[in-house]
C-alpha cells in the first residue's frame, strides 16, 4: 500500500460516481474515530460508490448526533462504505481500515475519548472471517494487545446532512480539527510516513512521475551543488533565519519547488503574509509531493514537512493560519526554488501555466 500525508496533511478525493445496483453491492460498516476524517479515507477509492456518516452498535433508533455523543445509547461512529466487490475487495478496504486507525487505543481515537470513538469492524457472517484474519495481521506488527473490536453487523443509522462529506462543506474547520487532534502523526508513528491515507491513482502517478526524473545525488555531490543554508535546512533539518531570506516577501506569480529534487510543492497562489519572516502557504500545490511526520523537541511536539521525492526538510506546518483550510505552511526559502509563471513553460512546468492565465 502507497500513501501520503497530504492535502494539507492528508489527501481526500471527491466522492465517487459509480453507479452500482443494489444487488451487485457489498457494505461494510467501520468505526475509525471521528466520522469526518474516517470518511475521507475511503472517498474516490476506486470501486467504492459511496460513503456515509452516521452511527451502529446502539440501542438507540435513529439517534442524533448529540445524542450519541452525550453517551448512554451505546453507539460507535461509523462510516458505511458502499462498494463493488467486482472493482475493490473487502480485504483491500480492510486494509485502508486498520492503517487509518490507532488500533492500540481501547478508549477513543486519537484526541476523541469516549465510547462513541473506539474503532471497530462490525462484520457479516461472511466477511469475519476475514475480518479476523486482518486483525491477526495487525497483532503480528505490534507487542501491545489490539483494542480494535469484530463486532456483528449492525444497523446503521446515517448522521445529519451537515456531517456527510464535511471536509467539503468546511475545509477550514476540518483540517484545523484533523491536524489538532494529530490524527495523521499518531498515524504516521504507528504505520510509518508510505501508510496513513491511500494515493489516488492521479496522486500516486504524480507521486511516480517526479520519482522516475530523480536520482539522488551523492552527498559530496549536494555540498557542492547546494549553498551551506541550502544543505544545513535541506539535509540536516536546519531552520533559516527569519526575515532575512529570498522568498519571505516575494509577491510574483508562479511556483515554489524543491531545491534539490525540483518537484513541485506551492503555488504564489496559496502564500499568505503569516508576519512570521518565512513564506507561508496554505496548502500545497500537489499534496502528493507533500509529507509530514511528527517533530517532538524542546518547543513542544510539531508537525515537519518535507518533500516526498527529494525528502528535503522544507520546515512546519502549524493549524492557525487563514481559510480556506486553516492552516500555515511554513516554510524555509532555503529548501526551494522559485519559478516565475512566464518561465514555467521553459523550466518544464508548463501543466502549471494555466494558474496564472490572468496574472
Amino acid at each position: 500500500m502507497e500513501a501520503v500525508l497530504g492535502q494539507p496533511v492528508h489527501s481526500p478525493v471527491e466522492p465517487a460516481s459509480l453507479d452500482i445496483a443494489p444487488a451487485d453491492a457489498d457494505t461494510l460498516i467501520l468505526a475509525a474515530g471521528c466520522f469526518w476524517c474516517a470518511e475521507t479515507a475511503f472517498e474516490g477509492v476506486p470501486g467504492v460508490a459511496k460513503v456515509t456518516s452516521g452511527f451502529a452498535g446502539g440501542t438507540v433508533a435513529n439517534p442524533t448526533y448529540d445524542q450519541v455523543t452525550r453517551g448512554g445509547t451505546g453507539h460507535y461512529e461509523v462510516i458505511e462504505v458502499v462498494y463493488d466487490p467486482e472493482q475493490v475487495s473487502t480485504e483491500d478496504l480492510l486494509d485502508i481500515f486498520w492503517r487509518n486507525v490507532d488500533p492500540l487505543d481501547g478508549d477513543g481515537q486519537f484526541c476523541d475519548r469516549g465510547p462513541s470513538y473506539r474503532s471497530a469492524i462490525f462484520a457479516t457472517s461472511v466477511q469475519r472471517p476475514l475480518a479476523e484474519q486482518t486483525k491477526r495481521e495487525v497483532a503480528a506488527r505490534f507487542d501491545q494487545p489490539i483494542e480494535t473490536k469484530i463486532l456483528p453487523s449492525a444497523t446503521f443509522y446515517p448522521a445529519e446532512d451537515y456531517h456527510q462529506d464535511f471536509w467539503l462543506k468546511d475545509p477550514e474547520r476540518y483540517y484545523s480539527y484533523r491536524l489538532g487532534c494529530r490524527r495523521d502523526a499518531r498515524l504516521e508513528q504507528l504505520w510509518g510516513a508510505e501508510d496513513t491515507a491511500e494515493l489516488s491513482p492521479e496522486a500516486r502517478e504524480t507521486r511516480e512521475t517526479w520519482a522516475s526524473r530523480f536520482e539522488r545525488p551523492s552527498d559530496a555531490a549536494l555540498k557542492a551543488r547546494l549553498s551551506g543554508m541550502q544543505y544545513r535546512v535541506t539535509q540536516e533539518d536546519g531552520t533559516e533565519p527569519p526575515f532575512v531570506n529570498e522568498y519571505d516577501d516575494n509577491k510574483e506569480p508562479g511556483i515554489y519547488v524543491d531545491i534539490v529534487s525540483g518537484e513541485p510543492l506551492f503555488s504564489s497562489l496559496d502564500k499568505f503574509d503569516s508576519g512570521t519572516g518565512w513564506p507561508s502557504f496554505t496548502q500545497p500545490l500537489e499534496p502528493a509531493l507533500v509529507v509530514t511526520k511528527p517533530d517532538p523537541g524542546v518547543f513542544g511536539d510539531r508537525t515537519e514537512v518535507r518533500s516526498a521525492v527529494g525528502d528535503s526538510h522544507l520546515g512546519h506546518v502549524f493549524d492557525d493560519g487563514p481559510a480556506p483550510t486553516g492552516l500555515r505552511y511554513c516554510l524555509n526559502s532555503a529548501a526551494l526554488r522559485f519559478i516565475p509563471a512566464d518561465r514555467l513553460e521553459a523550466e518544464g512546468y508548463g501543466q502549471y501555466a494555466s494558474l496564472f492565465a490572468s496574472s
